[in-house]
């Protein structure tokens, strides 16, 4: 029995319900290689930094200079997924993140490679995800419709996180046996399994057609199409408290690696070994909540979100008290695990209420609150640290998120009441 016959998937086929679409099979596979390919690339071009500069501060650079871009330009990234088909959209991007790939691998093994060429390089990547995140994220509902949607964006959930867990240990193995060039190649290597399965997706049988827009987007100018998606998310409720709550949430809360390494050497005493394994639990976690969205394929409601965020939270204060290393490993899981559930299902809620024409748009507000949470969210949890103290630290970032999932909670249950 072939995938596509499995009209109800039964057993552990349900956590790949997706895969019955060939459109799906083929975006999902080059995917599994390419998120490999990135992730090996992510920790060789780290080690290429340090090799060429021997800076924290320029390790920490680069990675501001991809991150930078998301920031400021990815909602211009959402108006081209609205305005271009999306499938285009992502060929273009994927073929540049290529090119990035081979101009790093031809500059390293050449031996001309200096750091300004890394800044360029890191900066071109970043610039290339603006586009790439909104219309990849958007792309989703296309390929398996509103019904299979769920099991979509948890099996795209897995993806990423496999590949942060495997890509960094196969990455070390190579750079063991042989040089940091070997991981750009694999990576450009990697784009051509996405550019493949894109270029052989049947448009005939995407769910939304991606040159699908409103007639009104084509004679707006960018500005008024960008005024359209903040209308639209300030008129719709669930969409602007969804947003709130989960950007908060990660502002707050989804920052716990920063301290990790204190927690297990300077709290638990378990020293790199103990670090590593609390890192791995986490992934692990994450890995294990994607997984099991994509067998459950709940359909996501407001409710189960804010419990998600509350559930995560309670999670946080318990592992940032806990000095058993035991109970810390099954803490440090758990909030991987709550973490990806509510964003997932924060994720697949946003797909499924926004209309076909301004998907676009608000994803790429989504990618600008949850991805640009992030970055300050370091800086704080760091800056919290120094102050106080690892536990302190991470005691107030999860009591802040608390704060924030009960004031939502309480916006939701005033709407509801005028409903």
């Amino acid at each position: 029995m072939t995938i596509e016959s499995m009209v109800q998937p039964k057993g552990l086929w349900r956590a790949f319900t997706s895969l019955r679409h060939r459109n799906y099979r083929l975006y999902w596979s080059g995917q599994v290689i390419s998120l490999l390919g990135s992730s090996m690339q992510t920790i060789g071009l780290a080690w290429l930094v340090l090799e060429i500069t021997h800076s924290a501060w320029q390790l920490g650079l680069v990675g501001a200079l991809q991150a930078v871009p998301i920031l400021l330009f990815s909602l211009f990234g959402g108006l081209v997924a609205d305005r271009w088909p999306k499938r285009h959209v992502l060929f273009v991007t994927q073929a540049i993140a290529m090119l990035q790939a081979l101009l790093l691998w031809v500059l390293t093994i050449s031996g001309v490679i200096q750091v300004w060429h890394l800044y360029l390089l890191a900066l071109l990547l970043g610039c290339m995800n603006c586009l790439y995140r909104p219309a990849s994220s958007a792309f989703v509902v296309e390929l398996v419709g509103r019904e299979d949607l769920p099991n979509a964006v948890a099996l795209n959930s897995s993806l990423s996180t496999l590949a942060r867990i495997v890509g960094p240990g196969l990455a070390g193995i190579i750079l063991a046996g042989s040089a940091v060039s070997v991981l750009f190649l694999i990576n450009a290597l990697s784009f051509l399994a996405v550019l493949i399965g894109l270029a052989l997706i049947d448009n005939d049988k995407l769910h939304a057609q991606a040159r699908q827009v409103a007639e009104t987007g084509k004679r707006q100018s960018m500005w008024q199409s960008l005024r359209e998606g903040f209308a639209y998310i300030g008129e719709t409720p669930v969409v602007l408290l969804l947003l709130l709550v989960v950007g908060l949430v990660l502002l707050f809360g989804s920052n716990f690696n920063v301290v990790l390494p204190l927690f297990a050497t300077d709290l638990l005493h378990m020293g790199t070994t103990g670090f590593g394994f609390l890192s791995a639990a986490s992934s692990i976690g994450a890995l294990l909540a994607t997984l099991w969205l994509a067998w459950s394929s709940q359909k996501p409601t407001m409710r189960r979100m804010l419990l998600g965020t509350l559930i995560f939270a309670i999670l946080e204060l318990a592992f940032a008290l806990s000095r058993l290393y035991p109970l810390s490993i099954a803490l440090i899981a758990s909030v991987g695990f709550a973490e990806s559930t509510f964003a997932a299902q924060a994720i697949t809620t946003l797909q499924t209420v926004v209309p076909d024409h301004l998907r676009g748009r608000v994803m790429s507000v989504q990618v600008l609150i949850f991805d640009g949470s992030l970055p300050l969210g370091y800086l704080l949890m760091g800056w919290l640290s120094a102050l106080y103290g690892p536990t302190d630290a991470l005691l107030t970032g999860a009591l802040l998120s608390l704060l924030s999932v009960g004031g939502v909670w309480l916006w939701y249950k005033v709407m509801l009441s005028h409903a």
